[in-house]
């Protein structure tokens, strides 16, 4: 990972819940931005924001998410996503997130993410692999 990833570096995205992004079981008139699909896109906007720092053969897996999905965001609407920079140790980053849909928050919390060398991450996955299906 490159040393000029700092505390305080920040992104954000905005995007639109289109209806995959929305929950089904309330009925149609309440597909809203399902919690699930709002933590894939925070993950994902930190993702990407991770690989302008990424030595080649690297990529960040997430590690832990903690957030509180305060507001209903309907079908249709626009929400921007906030990541900031919190801490830095070693390979681990952690970020202080934020969603809003223009009218309010609807979102607060952090996530971290680990900086990985995706070669050594597919060895170990693939020794696990091996040695699950050998206790079968």
């Amino acid at each position: 990972m490159k040393s000029s990833l700092q505390t305080g570096a920040a992104t954000s995205r905005t995007l639109a819940v289109d209806r995959p992004r929305t929950i089904d079981f309330l009925g149609e008139t309440l597909r809203i931005y399902a919690t699930p699909e709002l933590i894939r896109d925070i993950e994902q906007t930190c993702l990407d924001f991770l690989q302008d720092y990424a030595d080649p053969g690297e990529s960040s897996v997430g590690t832990e998410v903690s957030v509180r999905h305060s507001g209903a965001t309907l079908l249709g609407g626009e929400v921007t996503i906030r990541a900031e920079v919190s801490a830095v140790d070693g390979r681990a980053v952690t970020f202080r997130v934020s969603a809003s849909d223009g009218i309010e928050e609807i979102c607060s919390g952090s996530h971290s993410r680990f900086m990985v060398n995706v070669d050594k991450l597919r060895a170990r996955v693939q020794a696990k692999a091996a040695q699950a299906a050998a206790g079968r």
